[in-house]
């Protein structure tokens, strides 16, 4: 076992059990990872669901690892063409849709709301039918450390800012202040649950690796890799481990090298380099865009 990664358990949850399918979908725009990589050559992402890797294959050679079997053989299926199936995760966000029409949000305000294209038009409706009083205070209640508890073990839960229900809101306002949601895919994905065919009929080069990340690229030839979509790997991860990957990534990439990193953790005071405002998908506190080398 590598010391540090909460991942290695294949499971969201704190019980023990065997490895499950985490993410059916994932809420990561892969535009973030097309852009950072333009001109560059072979990359390594981390698998997940399969999306980054299927866009990134058709200007890239592509590596994609996961420590997760399931995960890894549900990402191998997705890319030859297979059916997107129901994660761990996207049942969690399942349930919380059940309350939905209890604060207002009924899928009839929702659909018009994701109708709109105009973003002025957008923050108003988003301020007067969604983001009301009765939504706050029952999305705070779900986002608060109690009740993430139920479904997710504390080294998922570690890095969380405080009051996450009041961030998360705020991120989705940015969102909708910044993106057309009639053209957001991710925006209809998260508040409906609807499948995002983003990726879908790709073609290109995906090598699948079942493997811990810093362990398998502590193996490549140095300046193996042009850049790297790591994901929110390091969300729950020790010091340690974190230390590690970064060297394994320095090593394994070029002097070009790209990374691309995200998290749910709010970004460090005075740092630039932060483009989690243009992510599509909203969710994310950090999205890193940086050298490699300066990891």
């Amino acid at each position: 076992m590598t010391p540090g990664t909460a991942w290695e358990a294949g499971r969201l949850g704190s019980s023990k059990g065997p490895q499950r399918l985490l993410f059916g979908q994932m809420h990561e725009d892969a535009e973030i990872e097309l852009s950072a990589f333009k001109g560059k050559g072979r990359v390594f992402c981390i698998a997940s669901a399969g999306t980054t890797a299927l866009v990134l294959a058709e200007e890239h050679e592509v590596v994609a690892c996961d420590i997760n079997p399931v995960q890894l053989e549900y990402a191998k299926r997705t890319a030859a063409g297979g059916a997107r199936e129901t994660g761990d995760a996207e049942k969690a966000m399942k349930l919380i849709r059940v309350f939905m029409p209890f604060v207002g949000w009924r899928k009839e305000v929702v659909r018009e709301f994701l109708r709109l294209n105009n973003l002025n038009e957008q923050s108003e409706f988003w301020r007067k039918h969604l983001d009301t009083r009765r939504f706050r205070t029952a999305f705070d209640a779900l986002m608060s450390r109690a009740m993430l508890r139920m479904a997710y073990a504390a080294p998922f839960l570690s890095f969380l800012p405080p009051k996450f229900g009041s961030v998360l809101r705020k991120r989705l306002e940015r969102a909708f202040a910044r993106h057309q949601n009639a053209s957001n895919p991710y925006a209809r994905t998260l508040l409906l649950g609807e499948t995002a065919e983003i990726g879908r009929g790709a073609t290109g080069d995906i090598r699948f690796v079942l493997a811990e990340a810093a362990a398998w690229l502590e193996t490549c030839p140095e300046g193996y890799f042009e850049g790297f979509a790591l994901s929110n790997i390091v969300d729950g991860a020790t010091p340690a481990y974190r230390e590690r990957l970064a060297r394994a990534v320095r090593r394994a990439g070029g002097a070009d090298a790209a990374v691309v990193m995200r998290s749910f953790a709010e970004p460090s005071a005075g740092y630039a380099g932060n483009r989690a405002e243009d992510d599509r998908s909203m969710l994310w506190g950090v999205v890193d865009v940086r050298s490699a080398q300066t990891l």
